[in-house]
């Protein structure tokens, strides 16, 4: 009698955690055409195309600066360079979660037809969130060229390692919500509310020395936010050239920052996919 039954890897977890992470590296191509899907798919039909990803930082950029600038009176100098150095990192981790946290059940008809390792399903709406941060980049440089603004030359080699370190920490946040998510489909809700307050816990709109002054010795708690180093760094870097307002910290204080988030994302990461790995078994039967 012929068995017609589907290949058992379709509904059960595939190998150890070291085969996991070959088998990403090995449909590396299959991550890379996920991504450009993405972006097709999100701007198929549309006139301004790739354009839209400079207005939106621009737009959100004149919001912010007449609401904190104009109307509240933020007591930042050039706020809009001040503003959209942490922007940039924002947007990066918000629009990566975001739609990564839906990328499995949204992707639930390859799921369900096609064996391969569904981790590439989050990592590729990272990676087009990726191409985004360095579209919008583009709107950070011109802003510097029209205020003429210095930079802390020094700092900018951290801007890589920082983020390094974001990506890390989206990787296994977004790991564990889009796996979680087949599961509870309220979670791709609860994150996006999440966000929202996470916002305003990190130091974008505001000054980290603010906290600082208020908090003393208790303004260590703020750094538990990964993505506050993350954000501190690309302030130094980028507005650290105007001096009288960003913060003052040694470079190995930065550094070490970073490392820490490093460490313990990695740790987090290595969990996700052992999480991933494990819920992964009967994404076919819930999707």
């Amino acid at each position: 009698m012929t068995d017609y039954s589907l290949p058992s890897r379709t509904i059960t977890p595939k190998g150890h955690l070291g085969t996991r992470v070959r088998d990403i590296f090995r449909y590396r191509e299959l991550l890379v055409n996920l991504v450009r899907k993405d972006l097709k798919v999100r701007y198929k039909s549309s006139v301004l195309g790739f354009l839209w990803s400079l207005l939106n930082p621009a737009m959100l950029l004149v919001v912010y600066y007449f609401v904190f600038s104009v109307l509240l009176g933020s007591g930042i100098a050039r706020f809009p360079i001040y503003l959209l150095s942490g922007l940039l990192v924002w947007n990066l981790f918000n629009v990566g979660l975001s739609t990564a946290t839906g990328s499995v059940v949204a992707s639930s008809g390859i799921v369900n037809k096609v064996w391969f390792p569904r981790e590439v399903l989050p990592l590729s709406a990272i990676g087009a969130a990726v191409v985004h941060f360095f579209l919008q980049g583009i709107v950070m440089v011109l802003t510097l060229l029209v205020f003429r603004h210095p930079v802390a030359w020094s700092y900018l080699p951290l801007l890589v390692l920082g983020l390094v370190a974001l990506l890390i920490f989206l990787a296994a946040v977004s790991l564990l919500m889009s796996a979680i998510n087949v599961y509870l489909r309220d979670m791709q809700h609860l994150v996006e509310i999440a966000l929202l307050p996470w916002f305003f816990c990190t130091p974008i709109v505001y000054s980290y020395d603010l906290i600082n002054d208020k908090l003393g010795s208790s303004s260590w708690v703020y750094l538990l936010n990964p993505v506050t180093p993350v954000v501190l760094v690309f302030q130094r870097a980028i507005y650290g050239g105007y001096s009288e307002v960003v913060h003052q910290f040694p470079y190995w204080w930065y550094v070490r920052n970073l490392v820490i988030v490093i460490a313990l994302s990695t740790v987090l990461l290595a969990f996700a996919l052992a999480v991933f790995r494990r819920l992964e078994g009967n994404f076919t039967e819930e999707l």
